[in-house]
C-alpha cells in the first residue's frame, strides 16, 4: 500500500518516482480526479522531467476509463496549463515537481477556469478515493471510454499574455533569461517572438535532470550565472524562471536581485492604472511598500496568508485585480486569478522599456525598506519556540501581535513574521525595518529565542 500521507500535500501531489508513486498510482489519481470534478472533459499537461510523459499519460487513461474526454497539451509550463483550463473551461492537471530535484514529480490540479484544488477543495476526497482503490482494486470502467486527443495551445497562451500588456512601443531591450533547463525554455521564445527584445538565452535546453543548477531562483546560488551574464553583456535586465516556469525572478542591469515585493508594487501600480480603484492582495510577508503603493495609486490592499490557495480564494471573494507574494508568485484577475510569472515579467519589461532610465532607478521607488530575507531555523519543538517568541514580544511596549499566519509582530519602525513550515521541522523568519541596522538587530534578537 502506498503511503499517500507522504505525497499528498496541502496544495498538490509531490513525491519521489518510482519510490513513493508511479504510473499505476497516477492512473488512479486520474480516475479520482474525474470522479471528484464530475466533469465531462479535462485537460492534462506536463513538464520536461523524464517521468512526466508517462505519468501524465497514465493519468489521462485513468480519467478516460471513467468516460471523460481528455485533451493532452503535452509539454507546457504550469501557467500554460492554467491558461488552457481557463481558455477551454476545463478542469486541468499539470505534472511537475516545480523546482524539486529530478527524482521528484507531482500533480497540480484545478477545476474549470483554473480554480484551485487543495486539501479543503477536493484534494482530500481525491486522496481518499485513491487509497480505497489502491487497497480494493481499480474502479469499474465506464461502458464507453472517453477519447484522448492532443492540442497545442502555446501560441494561444502567448497571444493571450501579449494582449494584456502592450510592448509594441517600448525601446529595444537586451534581456538575459535563465530558464534553468526548465519550461521557460519552451515558453519564452514564443511569448517574446516579434517583441523589441534582444534575447540572450541561458540553459533553454529542456532537461529534467537539471545539469547546470537547480531550477529554484529563490536560492541565491541559482541566479549567479544570470547575474554574471547580465554584468558581462551590459544587459538591461535578467529574468530567471523556476522549473515549471510559473515563478519569475528579476535582476537589474547591475546584476542585483530585485525583491519580489518591489515587483509586486510595480505591477500593482500598472494594474491599478488599467483598473482604477481595484483591490490588490498581498501576503503577510510582503514589504510595507506594497500596501503603501496600492493606496498611493488609489487601490485597496488586502492582507492574507501565505499560499496560492489562500490568495486565489481571497481574489475570488474580493474581485481583486492582482495579487503578489514574497516568493515571486503573481496572480492576475485577467488570467483567471491564477499565478503567472510570465505576465509579471511582461509588465516589468513594459515599464522598463517605457522610460529611459535603468531598472534600478525604476524600482527604487518601490524598494523602500531593509529586509532580512527568509531565514530558516531547524527546531525540535515548533510550537514551543513560537510560544517563547510570542511571550517575549506580547509585553513589548508599542508592539502589535497578530496570528493570521504564524506570528507577526509590528512596531512603527519594524516588523517580523515567524511561521512554521508545514512539511519540515523548520521555523521561517522574515524581518523588515526602516534601516538595515534595525533589521539586523531584530533578526538577531528573534533568532536568539528561536535557537535557544
Amino acid at each position: 500500500m502506498p503511503d499517500l500521507s507522504q505525497i499528498v500535500k496541502a496544495y498538490d501531489v509531490r513525491g519521489v518516482v518510482p519510490d513513493q508513486w508511479d504510473e499505476s498510482l497516477a492512473e488512479l489519481f486520474g480516475a479520482a480526479f474525474a470522479r471528484v470534478t464530475e466533469a465531462d472533459a479535462i485537460v492534462v499537461g506536463h513538464d520536461m522531467r523524464p517521468s512526466s510523459p508517462g505519468l501524465a499519460r497514465a493519468f489521462a487513461h485513468g480519467a478516460s476509463s471513467l468516460g471523460l474526454d481528455v485533451t493532452e497539451i503535452g509539454l507546457c509550463s504550469t501557467d500554460q496549463l492554467y491558461f488552457a483550463s481557463g481558455y477551454l473551461d476545463l478542469p486541468g492537471a499539470m505534472f511537475t515537481a516545480s523546482h524539486n530535484p529530478a527524482r521528484y514529480n507531482g500533480i497540480k490540479m484545478c477545476r474549470a477556469g483554473a480554480a484551485p484544488i487543495g486539501q479543503d477543495s477536493g484534494l482530500a476526497e481525491i486522496r481518499a478515493l485513491v487509497e480505497g482503490w489502491a487497497e480494493g482494486g481499480a474502479p469499474e470502467p465506464a461502458a464507453e471510454a472517453g477519447t484522448i486527443t492532443q492540442r497545442d495551445v502555446l501560441d494561444d497562451y502567448a497571444a493571450h499574455l501579449r494582449s494584456l500588456v502592450d510592448l509594441t512601443a517600448i525601446r529595444p531591450l537586451k534581456v538575459v533569461v535563465d530558464a534553468g533547463n526548465g519550461m521557460g525554455g519552451h515558453t519564452v521564445p514564443t511569448v517574446f517572438e516579434g517583441l523589441p527584445l534582444e534575447l540572450d538565452a541561458l540553459y533553454f535546453e529542456l532537461d529534467g535532470t537539471f545539469p547546470n543548477h537547480e531550477a529554484n531562483p529563490l536560492d541565491p546560488k541559482n541566479i549567479v550565472d544570470l547575474q554574471a551574464r547580465v554584468r558581462e553583456t551590459g544587459a538591461d535586465i535578467g529574468l530567471a524562471f523556476d522549473g515549471d516556469a510559473d515563478r519569475c525572478f528579476v535582476v537589474d542591469g547591475r546584476g542585483e536581485p530585485v525583491s519580489p515585493s518591489a515587483i509586486t508594487a510595480l505591477v500593482a501600480s500598472r494594474e491599478l492604472a488599467k483598473h482604477p480603484g481595484g483591490t490588490v492582495i498581498h501576503n503577510c510577508i510582503t514589504s510595507w511598500s506594497v500596501p503603501e503603493v496600492v493606496k498611493e495609486n488609489g487601490g485597496t490592499p488586502v492582507r492574507t496568508r501565505v499560499g496560492h490557495s489562500f490568495i486565489k480564494a481571497e481574489m475570488a471573494r474580493s474581485g481583486a485585480i492582482f495579487g503578489g507574494e514574497h516568493s515571486a508568485h503573481y496572480y492576475f484577475r485577467d488570467f483567471w486569478n491564477a499565478d503567472t510569472g510570465m505576465l509579471a515579467a511582461l509588465h516589468v519589461l513594459a515599464a522598463l522599456g517605457g522610460q529611459k532610465g535603468p531598472l534600478s532607478d525604476l524600482v527604487a521607488q518601490y524598494d523602500r525598506y531593509a529586509a532580512s530575507g527568509e531565514i530558516n531555523s531547524t527546531v525540535d519543538d515548533q510550537a514551543g519556540r513560537m510560544e517563547a517568541v510570542k511571550a517575549a514580544y506580547e509585553r513589548r511596549e508599542g508592539a502589535e501581535l497578530d496570528e493570521l499566519d504564524g506570528l507577526t509582530v509590528t512596531t512603527p519602525n519594524w516588523w517580523f513574521n515567524l511561521r512554521p513550515s508545514n512539511t519540515e521541522p523548520l521555523l521561517r523568519l522574515n524581518v523588515e525595518a526602516r534601516d538595515q541596522e534595525t533589521a539586523a538587530e531584530v533578526r538577531d534578537e528573534v533568532l536568539s529565542i528561536v535557537r535557544a
